[in-house]
């Protein structure tokens, strides 16, 4: 498929930042054009949560629905050392509409994405990849592989860790200079007690492992290693599971569907804006895996940005842009230290891992920081405050 001229939104990067970008723009009737670098879209990702708050968000632009079909409802979350439940975390008496944690593959979640926004007209193009990016006081130009062009008056880098609208606009992306924590990940089938209806968090003095429950019974399995290998196979995952996970009935592995590796860094853009070109999603801000943040952080920000440019175009000040910014910014900075915070808890010492399981037995314990903590995780302290009058025990999210 051709790239157009022109377009009043260029959207770089067909995930679920991208995609969220998108579809709220055609959902206001804004002209957006999406470009990836991929053929095709990957059939294997990393994110498999979709919190409570992010549900929320999407309901609207009209996805949460056919995104709940596709998913599985966690009612809680575990934290375990071994055999010992050291903690519990509920969802069931959050405040909203989905008072759950949906676990679905993020190949999944785009694909409904990608659905919603072909319903609303609009596409990706594939496979194009920007190579130069040049503004000036009508919008951008952006250059790609081949010699296409094309003039946008905004341009969206959705395009990831490695974002190349980011690198091109100039904007610093600050953090630690080391390798970053390396992971495995997978999806397996397991022979195992553990229950279907919850996450858990196994921590290890080897390293935090999550054991999140997919639907058609496939488990997702992350692991801190000290150097992944490219291809994790049966044998290294079910030596995870025998030195993190349970032990009275330990899980084995039946069958590896897929498995990767990937290095995560803590950091964050210096800003989200310079002049016509915005950021979004991993592009601006990426950490730790630990809580299930980066995707449902970066969907946020796509609708909060798409509803802002709709603005903007429609006669609104370009300040606009600015302030979306400065609210997105800290909330990656506040996620990006809580999923440090929650990844440092699992790796302490032994000598600490006592007083440590304590410790999070005493916050589960406790009814108000029980809460606090499902409320933390499931995003819903990042929405909005509301005028009393308007809250009800499950509010169906936004207004559309």
């Amino acid at each position: 498929m051709m790239l157009p001229e022109r377009t009043d939104v260029l959207v770089v990067g067909a995930g679920p930042t991208g995609l969220a970008t998108a579809a709220t723009l055609a959902r206001h009737g804004v002209e957006v054009t999406v470009v990836d670098r991929l053929e095709r879209p990957p059939v294997t990702s990393r994110a498999a949560v979709v919190h409570a708050y992010t549900l929320e968000v999407l309901e609207r632009i009209g996805v949460a629905a056919p995104l709940v079909a596709r998913g599985l409802r966690s009612l809680r979350f575990r934290v375990r050392d071994r055999d010992r439940v050291v903690a519990t975390i509920g969802f069931g008496d959050l405040p909203s509409a989905h008072p759950y944690a949906l676990m679905v593959s993020q190949a999944q979640t785009e694909a409904v994405l990608a659905d919603r926004l072909a319903d609303l007209g609009g596409r990706v193009l594939r496979a194009y990849e920007l190579t130069g990016l040049d503004h000036d006081a009508a919008g951008a130009v952006a250059t790609f592989a081949g010699g296409g062009t094309v003039r946008a008056r905004w341009v969206v880098g959705a395009d990831g860790m490695h974002s190349r609208v980011r690198e091109l606009a100039g904007i610093g992306f600050g953090g630690p200079t080391d390798h970053g924590e390396s992971f495995v990940l997978a999806d397996v089938r397991v022979e195992s007690a553990l229950p279907r209806d919850e996450v858990s968090l196994f921590l290890a003095r080897q390293g935090p492992m999550v054991w999140a429950p997919l639907p058609g019974g496939v488990v997702r399995l992350v692991a801190t290693v000290a150097d992944a290998p490219r291809d994790p196979d049966a044998g290294l995952l079910q030596a995870l599971l025998d030195e993190r996970g349970p032990t009275r009935r330990p899980d084995r592995i039946t069958e590896v569907l897929w498995s990767s590796r990937f290095r995560i860094h803590h950091r964050v853009a210096e800003t989200y804006r310079n002049g016509p070109m915005l950021l979004a999603g991993d592009a601006a801000h990426v950490h730790s895996p630990a809580g299930g943040q980066g995707m449902n952080l970066g969907i946020c920000d796509a609708v909060a940005l798409g509803d802002t440019l709709a603005e903007v175009l429609a006669g609104a000040p370009d300040t606009r842009l600015d302030e979306y910014s400065a609210a997105r910014r800290p909330l990656a900075e506040e996620v990006a230290g809580f999923a440090d915070r929650l990844t440092r808890l699992a790796t302490l010492p032994p000598v600490a891992r006592p007083l440590r399981n304590v410790l999070l037995g005493a916050v589960s314990a406790v009814p108000p920081a029980r809460r606090r903590v499902a409320l933390r995780l499931s995003g819903l302290t990042h929405r909005p405050a509301q005028p009393d009058a308007a809250r009800s025990p499950h509010p169906a999210g936004p207004p559309r």
